[in-house]
C-alpha cells in the first residue's frame, strides 16, 4: 500500500500547466456531492498537474475538485510539513481529541475563522493508477484533509463555525459588499486562468487560509 503519511514527498517537476478557474460561495458546484472518479487515464494524470499548479499559484495548501468546477472525488495539497501530493476517493477517519487552530478557504475570499476540527486525520483512498493511498496527519495537516474532504461532500469551513464567529462570517458573506469583493477576487486570479478543466473539459462541471488561502 502506498503512503504518504510518513515520508514526505518533494515537489516535482511537472510539464507546463493550466491555471485553473476557482469556483466562489454561491455556485452550486461547492454544494453538490462529488462522484468517485472511475476512470484512471491521462486526462486524470493531467487533471492532478494542473490542480497542483493552481494550488501553488493562489498560495494555497489544498485544493479541492469541486472548488475548479469538476463534482469528482479528488483533492491536492502541498507546502504544510513539506509534503505535497493528492488523492482519490477519500474515506475520512478522525480522532477525538480536539484542536485550536482557524481557517479560510479560496472559495470564500476574505474570510477567516476558527474552525472547530480534529487533532489527528486519516484519509484512504487510491492514487492515479487506481492503488491504495493513505494520508495520515496530525495538527495543521489533519485539518486540511478535514477541510478538503468536506469539499467533496458539499461542505465549507463557514459550515462548522459556531456562535459568535458563525454570526460574523454570515453577516459578512450577505454584505453588500461581499460581491463586489469576491468578484475583485475573481477578476485577479483570471488574469492567470487558461484551462481546459475549469471550462468543462474531460471532468469539467460547466461554467483555502491554504484552501485552506488568501
Amino acid at each position: 500500500m502506498k503512503s504518504v503519511s510518513t515520508f514526505p514527498a518533494p515537489r516535482r517537476q511537472r510539464r507546463t500547466m493550466t491555471i485553473l478557474s476557482i469556483r466562489t460561495v454561491g455556485d452550486p458546484v461547492l454544494r453538490s456531492v462529488c462522484d468517485p472518479i472511475t476512470v484512471f487515464d491521462d486526462d486524470l494524470a493531467r487533471l492532478i498537474d494542473d490542480m497542483l499548479e493552481t494550488m501553488y499559484d493562489v498560495g494555497g495548501v489544498g485544493l479541492a475538485g469541486p472548488q475548479v468546477g469538476i463534482s469528482k472525488q479528488i483533492f491536492t495539497f502541498g507546502g504544510i510539513d513539506d509534503r505535497e501530493g493528492y488523492i482519490i476517493n477519500p474515506v475520512l477517519e478522525v480522532g477525538e481529541e480536539d484542536q485550536e487552530g482557524g481557517e479560510g478557504c479560496l472559495s470564500v475570499p476574505g474570510q477567516k475563522s476558527a474552525t472547530p476540527r480534529k487533532n489527528w486525520a486519516r484519509v484512504t483512498g487510491v492514487d492515479r493508477h487506481g492503488e491504495p493511498l493513505v494520508l495520515e496527519g496530525e495538527g495543521l495537516f489533519a485539518r486540511m484533509l478535514q477541510h478538503e474532504t468536506d469539499h467533496l461532500h458539499g461542505k465549507l469551513f463557514i459550515d462548522r463555525l459556531v456562535g459568535e464567529d458563525r454570526q460574523r462570517v454570515m453577516r459578512a458573506l450577505r454584505a453588500a459588499d461581499y460581491n463586489n469583493v469576491a468578484a475583485k477576487t475573481v477578476t485577479e486570479r483570471a488574469t492567470r486562468v487558461g484551462g481546459a478543466f475549469g471550462g468543462g473539459g474531460a471532468f469539467g462541471a460547466g461554467s483555502s487560509f491554504g484552501s485552506f488561502g488568501k
